[in-house]
């Protein structure tokens, strides 16, 4: 295989998010240059939602702020309301994601809202980013699962991937929010959803707590997804769901691509150097197999991010 596969670095904001102690904006700051130097060439960088429910984002605009943005990197922000929207305007955010789910249960939970009304809230945010001419991607939750209402209907996931698409996303991203789904599981979700719309817009989003993403994230290549979402040193987790491990590994992740044939543009070397750093900072495990693999064997070597 030739082909190219995007890798959406997702540690910076859903990665860092839930946290329990507030990570300093240099340090948020500092994980995204060095993953700019990786190769990665979209990193979601923050969210501009109410820093009552999110209080380790309070800091997007100072964040946003301090980013050198290099040539040929994006720096998409989650953005919930037309609020937000203003505050990303105003950072010179040149891409945003919107967010819902595919179960009402966690959309009532997660939002305080029905999934028709986290739509009809940013509607208004999606047409003041066509006038910008700025991207906007579209994240659905638990398209394989709820922590409330257990199993969702691959109608359900359909019917809202193709209201984002009909709105006006650029890219809609399925995300196993929980970590439950099997790889035939995502294979027929995918499809349905590929059925309505061209796989070229869609990418998929998987969290690692039963070991299955990386089995998902192949089972999708081979439908023919090309973009992917992924945290380095596998930082996050959902907070609904007991025992989630967090999102799959971006070095994970790479190292399979690469062994698949897909390029990537990514140096997995380097890649795993920011899981390691990051993880020292926060003090925390890295649960990266390939990051935790290439350390040990990687020669000694200048530091990369002097």
């Amino acid at each position: 295989m030739t082909e190219r596969v995007k890798v959406v670095e997702v540690g910076a904001r859903d990665g860092l998010q839930n946290e329990s102690s507030i990570v300093p904006a240099y340090i948020k700051q500092e994980l995204i240059r060095r993953l700019g130097l990786t190769g990665l060439q979209v990193i979601e960088a923050t969210s501009f939602v109410s820093q009552e429910w999110v209080p380790q984002l309070a800091d997007a605009e100072e964040v946003m702020a301090a980013i050198k943005r290099r040539e040929g990197v994006r720096y998409p922000v989650l953005v919930p309301n037309e609020y937000g929207m203003r505050r990303a305007l105003a950072a010179e955010a040149r891409e945003i994601a919107v967010f819902t789910a595919a179960s009402e249960q966690f959309s009532q939970n997660n939002t305080n809202c029905s999934i028709a009304e986290s739509i009809r809230r940013f509607q208004p945010v999606i047409a003041q980013a066509r006038e910008h001419g700025i991207l906007v991607r579209g994240y659905i939750s638990c398209v394989l699962g709820c922590p409330y209402q257990g199993k969702v209907p691959v109608s359900k996931v359909v019917a809202v991937a193709t209201e984002l698409r009909e709105l006006g996303c650029d890219e809609i991203s399925l995300g196993d929010t929980i970590g439950i789904g099997t790889p035939h599981q995502a294979r027929d979700m995918l499809r349905a959803v590929a059925s309505e719309m061209e796989i070229s817009r869609l990418a998929v989003h998987f969290h690692d707590t039963y070991g299955q993403a990386l089995a998902n994230i192949l089972a999708c290549l081979e439908q023919g997804v090309r973009i992917t979402d992924s945290s380095v040193a596998g930082l996050g987790g959902c907070p609904y769901a007991r025992g989630a491990t967090g999102n799959v590994a971006t070095e994970d992740v790479v190292y399979m691509l690469h062994g698949l044939g897909f390029e990537t543009g990514i140096d997995l070397d380097m890649l795993a150097e920011v899981g390691a750093w990051i993880t020292r900072q926060l003090s925390r495990p890295n649960t990266s197999r390939a990051g935790l693999a290439r350390l040990a064997n990687m020669p000694i070597k200048p530091k990369m991010f002097a």
